[in-house]
């Protein structure tokens, strides 16, 4: 296992999702790629360790898949939020959170994921056997030093014996990983009819699809996409800091009709306008 530390780029994928600032610093966050055997129902580990003298409330845009994450004090399966997502971090803490592909959180839960989307489960209540003796054995690995490269090993491995109990990914798991990739990558794809077409099947075919194994609709990926598109873009300076006629242009390049409505889309979502966003980046 190596970690992506010296091979990220300038903004990392999962900086797409997270709404930071000089403003909302996030702590460190340790990231680790799946195993080979895993990549269809891994998309990456992320393990962040805090040490706050005051309460610290990190946001994101979650990406289009559940999330499993296990922590000191608690043990969730997430479905996706269609919204904005935060959760507070207060005092020393560490979390193990596994973000699944889209394929992955149907198959764990047992049925469409559409009956978690904007909520949590104990990971005890999920129809695996397993996954209380899951939690024993990660919080077992971090306990001691959760910080350490080693407890990190441990805690993933732990993770990947659990969830190879899952494979091998159906046909259906696999149409909808490729889906989702193939609408993250091309950010000129703005119509569900072009998503049909790609996964060749009808419009109410490939809505059933997506709202089993996400949750939402084939059109909620697409203005997840662009959001994701608009934070990654005035994260890495190739968006606007400020100004009405650079914005303009922004929203033009992430295929708004106009600015009004890219700001109100990014606003309604992250309660940020895009320009209040950009400032609060750091000078790169």
């Amino acid at each position: 296992m190596q970690t992506d530390q010296g091979r990220v780029r300038l903004t990392d994928p999962v900086d797409r999702a997270h709404l930071t600032g000089v403003s909302r610093p996030s702590p460190p966050i340790h990231r680790y790629p799946p195993s080979p055997h895993l990549r269809d129902l891994v998309e990456r580990y992320w393990i962040p360790v805090w040490s706050l003298a005051e309460p610290s409330t990190q946001s994101t845009l979650q990406h289009p898949v559940c999330l499993v994450v296990v922590s000191n004090t608690y043990a969730r399966f997430y479905g996706v939020v269609r919204g904005r997502s935060s959760v507070t971090l207060e005092g020393e803490g560490w979390a193990v959170g596994t973000m699944l592909t889209p394929a992955a959180g149907r198959l764990i839960l047992g049925r469409s994921v559409a009956t978690v989307t904007d909520a949590y489960l104990d990971l005890g209540q999920l129809p695996s056997p397993d996954a209380h003796a899951l939690v024993t054995q990660i919080r077992g690995a971090m306990a001691d030093d959760p910080a350490s490269p080693r407890a990190h090993a441990e805690a993933v491995a732990a993770t990947e014996r659990w969830l190879t109990a899952y494979l091998p990914v159906d046909d259906a798991g696999l149409l909808v990983n490729d889906l989702v990739a193939w609408v993250r990558d091309h950010p000129e794809v703005t119509r569900v009819d072009e998503l049909a077409r790609r996964a060749g099947l009808g419009e109410r075919a490939l809505q059933r699809l997506v709202e089993q194994r996400v949750g939402l609709s084939p059109k909620w990926l697409i203005q997840r996409r662009r959001l994701h598109d608009a934070v990654a873009a005035l994260k890495d300076g190739t968006g606007p800091r400020s100004g009405s006629g650079s914005l303009a242009d922004l929203a033009a390049r992430l295929g708004y009709a106009d600015q009004a409505h890219f700001t109100h889309d990014f606003r309604a979502v992250t309660g940020l306008t895009p320009g209040e966003f950009g400032r609060d980046q750091p000078v790169r």
